[in-house]
């Protein structure tokens, strides 16, 4: 029966997802900011029929860790559950994203819209030069930068190396780095179609302040930080 839920929901999502990429291109005339409504209200409904039709939900823990000022955000990266909850649990910001997504009909011309920073992987220090210019450029406007420091997704247990984009950026931008942790990926697999019933944890660290820190050690602190709660999480989740 839990496949079955979790089947009609992966349908949903995707009909889901459709509609509202079709609403920001009707709207596409609106300014980046008041469309960003769209992704909040997608985001919402789909953890609505994830909660309803597979059981499972989220809460989240440390929001008074969110700086007033544009930050960026560098997430564990184990679901596709992660990249609908940026939406959500941070404010407005710019995704760090694969090129080929905007390449995707329908979906791509309506992802282009919020002006994420869409790199090409395979070009080394090119992308770090993106990721830091127009980073900076986001942060200027107002914008926060979400970040996936391990560059794909990791199933639960596994860590991979950090790229140094995001602290290169709070070096430059002195914009500070705010890591998050949580346990998506004992719920929703990588590559799985299960979603498992329960809680998902997302906890949000204290700000990393870039001024007078090397990007090496920005990079280990977060990584570091994310490292030791993500298997504080994985303990309390595999206890249940």
């Amino acid at each position: 029966m839990q496949y079955l839920r979790s089947l009609i929901f992966t349908v949903l999502f995707f009909l889901v997802t459709a509609f509202f990429a079709t609403l920001v291109i009707l709207l596409m005339w609106l300014p980046p900011a008041r469309l960003y409504f769209i992704p909040r209200s997608w985001a919402r409904l789909n953890f609505a029929l994830l909660k309803s039709l597979c059981g499972l939900d989220y809460r989240v823990e440390g929001q008074e860790n969110l700086p007033a000022q544009p930050f960026i955000s560098m997430w564990k990266h184990s679901s596709t559950w992660d990249t609908i909850a940026q939406m959500v649990v941070v404010p407005r910001a710019a995704w760090l994203l694969k090129r080929e997504i905007l390449w995707v009909p329908l979906l791509g011309w309506a992802v282009a819209r919020f002006k994420p920073i869409a790199i090409d992987r395979k070009a080394g220090g090119t992308a770090v030069t993106q990721v830091v210019t127009q980073g900076r450029a986001r942060l200027a406007e107002g914008m926060g930068v979400v970040i996936y420091p391990e560059g794909t997704r990791v199933a639960p247990g596994e860590s991979r190396k950090y790229g140094m984009s995001g602290a290169l950026l709070a070096s430059q931008s002195g914009a500070p780095l705010v890591p998050i942790a949580h346990n998506s990926g004992h719920f929703w697999r990588r590559r799985g179609l299960l979603k498992q019933p329960g809680t998902i944890r997302v906890v949000i660290g204290p700000p990393i302040d870039p001024t007078g820190l090397e990007p090496r050690e920005i990079t280990d602190r977060t990584k570091r930080w994310i490292d030791a709660k993500v298997a504080e999480l994985a303990a309390t989740t595999d206890s249940n």
